[in-house]
């Protein structure tokens, strides 16, 4: 099932989906080794920063194509037996879990800008024009913070939404976590 239905996921939103899971989990892991100096200063950590920029530019393009998807073809609605708070937290953790993930991959691009190695090739070699540059050491500072923090509540919204699902799986049992697994035309 390419498109998605009122019953569930069609393929590009599922690899879409978990193509994004994979690069917030390693870009997520990454960044805590990176900056909890667990990697000492050298060519090493200069390779792990390039690789986790990288990393970021193209969970960038994938992100955007998933919200595009997902304007474009719908959203499978919830279980019937779904409260309002329910829905209403279906939809507010979706939109934070978009919304912090834009905002950590660009407080990240830019703060590639500040960096005094150039960090501008995505995963494929692609050159990535910077959206600032600066090389003052107090702006490189207010924007690693910055992004440390979206990044620690992107990671907080990672978990509940993986606990939400988990819940759906195991204690509601229902279909909401199948359906990111497999494509369903309708339920059976």
């Amino acid at each position: 099932m390419l498109r998605n239905t009122v019953y569930g996921w069609g393929w590009p939103a599922m690899v879409l989906h978990w193509l994004a899971a994979a690069a917030i989990l390693t870009m997520l892991g990454l960044g805590w080794w990176m900056t909890h100096e667990m990697l000492p200063r050298s060519p090493e950590r200069l390779s792990a920063f390039a690789w986790h920029a990288a990393l970021g530019y193209d969970l960038l393009v994938v992100t955007v194509l998933r919200l595009l998807w997902r304007l474009s073809g719908g959203v499978p609605a919830l279980p019937e037996n779904s409260g309002r708070w329910e829905r209403i937290a279906a939809v507010g953790g979706h939109v934070l879990l978009y919304l912090f993930t834009f905002a950590t991959a660009l407080v990240g691009w830019a703060l590639a800008g500040t960096m005094r190695v150039s960090l501008n090739k995505d995963l494929f070699g692609i050159p990535v024009l910077p959206i600032y540059i600066n090389q003052d050491r107090a702006v490189h500072g207010l924007l690693e913070t910055t992004h440390k923090y979206l990044a620690y509540t992107l990671a907080a919204l990672v978990a509940v939404h993986v606990v939400g699902a988990l819940r759906h799986h195991f204690v509601k049992r229902n279909n909401v976590l199948r359906r990111m697994l497999r494509p369903a035309a309708q339920p059976v």
